[in-house]
């Protein structure tokens, strides 16, 4: 599946997106390690999940085609970025990795998740699913690399909504994905249902 389309336009802050962008630059500005950093940013983005006044209309709208990425915010710096993911039902990312520390918490809706861990396989490599996560509303998660190998994707029949803070630029990258991976998988030589349900 290829990466969403980056939305600058709709860098439109609301108050109270407005004041979670001021919590998460004090955070950062610490320059504590990325773990940390993603400690105290989750910290600052529970608060605001499912607040009807956090996001416009406008970066509520979905993509038919893919999940939709909405660019809330990129710090001059390039030190962080908030961004919100739209998935109507069924949408799901590629296996990957990411260039940054990455906090996330549902805003609306539910995702799943599958955690993996890549291993070496004779000559080549190999992927094993360690862990299936369902974030509900409200849930936050935050990583950093390495050790962020996952899926993620809407089994709701709703749509769904979370906010990610990212410490990097992805205005300018575009994408927090770092690799796609597309190497054999252990939940799928063993026979375990895939994020298609398959």
């Amino acid at each position: 599946m290829s990466t969403p389309t980056a939305y600058p336009s709709s860098r439109l802050l609301t108050a109270r997106l407005g004041e979670f962008v001021g919590d998460v630059r004090e955070a950062v500005d610490r320059g504590l390690a990325p773990d940390v950093t993603a400690y105290l940013v989750g910290e600052r983005l529970a608060p605001h999940l499912g607040a009807p006044d956090l996001l416009t209309p406008e970066q509520r709208e979905g993509d038919p085609d893919r999940y939709r990425q909405h660019v809330l915010h990129a710090e001059p710096d390039g030190s962080f970025s908030i961004v919100a993911l739209v998935w109507l039902p069924g949408q799901r990312t590629a296996i990957h990795d990411h260039v940054s520390w990455c906090v996330t918490g549902v805003h609306e809706g539910e995702e799943h998740e599958r955690r993996y861990r890549l291993v070496p396989d004779g000559p080549g490599s190999r992927l094993i699913a360690v862990e299936d996560v369902v974030n509900p509303r409200g849930a936050v998660c935050g990583f950093a690399p390495p050790g962020d190998i996952h899926r993620v994707w809407n089994a709701c029949g709703t749509k769904a909504i979370s906010i990610h803070v990212y410490g990097a630029d992805i205005a300018r990258l575009g994408s927090s994905v770092r690799r796609v991976y597309d190497l054999p998988t252990a939940d799928e030589v063993q026979g375990l249902p895939t994020a298609d349900g398959q």
